[in-house]
């Protein structure tokens, strides 16, 4: 099992989305010329916040390529799994994203900080191949979640390591200086992101040469969701070394979800205010989870008695990811990534809103995806 050249991680919180994920990807085809393979993922945690199972996920893909006829290339993502973690993933994945951040050591050497997480990456590896067979799923390997960005050294050993693990290794999530805080755009100094992007394509190159990697082998940024000041960056790049990419995205969808049920109608607008004034006295509960991936400026939210004077528009506004409009809030739109658990309680109502007004949200989550995203990345 071979995953294409450029694959597009399309979380979804609920699963109610995926006919809009994919058809914003079919949209970028016939626009951009550019095949994009959806990876449907979702991490444990999003399971265990959200009340639900991994075949959940299967299921949405399933359906949502046969309601629109796709014949290409698609995956179920065991998104961030461990060996305490992935058997549930097992039977209804064919992409896992081996997480090993947590066994990357602080100080020492190279062998000493790195060995340790590439040696259980390759116990998880073989755990899975055990179950489902070699050549039978795509494997990532992430090291994103650490406090420092590897170097172009430590990637090569990482990436010599991994070789010697016999882990067939299609995409790799290494981390990047600056802030990939979920949701809104990426934090940083754009020139050294620049470098240390593309040392490691070069990196890659010279490893799959030397090390007998998978030749498909590409980076995978995490998050992809809303870095919109990279995206010209990592498309200029890979034109240039003709080399693949795997973005993934998650919370986005559940985001332009928010939005779109703001638009509907006002008993859905009702319903998108009180997950956000439920989220204000919950702020520490909801965000503590997240706090190495979100600056929410608490002075910078509005008040429950604000936004309950907001129009569809304004709220919209206030959310929707357009750094140019004066209502645009960060700080809002962070927020209101987290409380995904709130929407979840309300799932009396929350579900049968999804479903009724699933075309007005699926304009916003193809005009996301296609336009804000991937526009950028292929973009001239």
């Amino acid at each position: 099992m071979k995953i294409q050249k450029y694959s597009f991680g399309v979380g979804d919180r609920f699963c109610h989305e995926g006919i809009a994920q994919l058809s914003a990807l079919l949209k970028a085809r016939r626009e951009f010329g550019v095949d994009f393979v959806p990876v449907w993922n979702k991490s444990n945690r999003e399971h265990q916040i959200v009340g639900t199972e991994p075949t959940g996920t299967r299921e949405e893909a399933d359906a949502a390529v046969k309601a629109l006829g796709y014949t290409g290339q698609y995956f179920v993502d065991a998104d961030h799994i461990n060996l305490n973690t992935v058997d549930r993933f097992i039977d209804c994945s064919d992409f896992f994203t081996i997480d090993v951040a947590d066994y990357i050591g602080k100080s020492g050497s190279m062998e000493e900080r790195f060995l340790p997480a590439i040696r259980e990456a390759g116990r998880i590896y073989r755990h899975i191949a055990e179950k489902k067979g070699e050549g039978n799923f795509v494997t990532e390997v992430s090291m994103d979640e650490v406090d420092n960005a590897q170097t172009p050294e430590e990637l090569r050993y990482i990436l010599k390591e991994i070789a010697a693990e016999k882990i067939p290794v299609q995409t790799i999530a290494p981390k990047f200086t600056g802030r990939f805080n979920k949701g809104v755009d990426y934090r940083g100094d754009l020139q050294q992101f620049e470098k240390e992007f593309e040392q490691d394509l070069l990196v890659i190159d010279e490893a799959v040469k030397e090390y007998g990697l998978p030749d498909n082998l590409k980076l995978s940024i995490h998050s992809g969701s809303d870095k919109f000041s990279i995206y010209p960056i990592m498309g200029r790049l890979i034109r240039k070394y003709d080399k693949g990419i795997h973005i993934k995205t998650a919370g986005t969808t559940w985001l332009e979800e928010n939005i779109g049920l703001a638009l509907a109608d006002p008993k859905a607008l009702a319903l998108a205010k009180r997950i956000y004034v439920n989220a204000l006295t919950r702020m520490e509960e909801l965000t503590v989870p997240y706090a190495t991936v979100i600056d929410v400026d608490a002075d910078a939210l509005p008040s429950p008695a604000e936004v309950e004077k907001w129009d569809a528009e304004t709220y919209a506004r206030t959310m929707r990811h357009n750094q140019a409009d004066p209502l645009y809030n960060p700080s809002f739109r962070q927020l209101i990534h987290v409380s995904y658990k709130i929407a979840a309680e309300l799932g009396e109502e929350y579900y049968p809103a999804l479903e009724a007004h699933s075309e007005v949200i699926g304009r916003e989550v193809i005009e996301n995806i296609c336009d804000r995203h991937i526009r950028r990345l292929f973009a001239e």
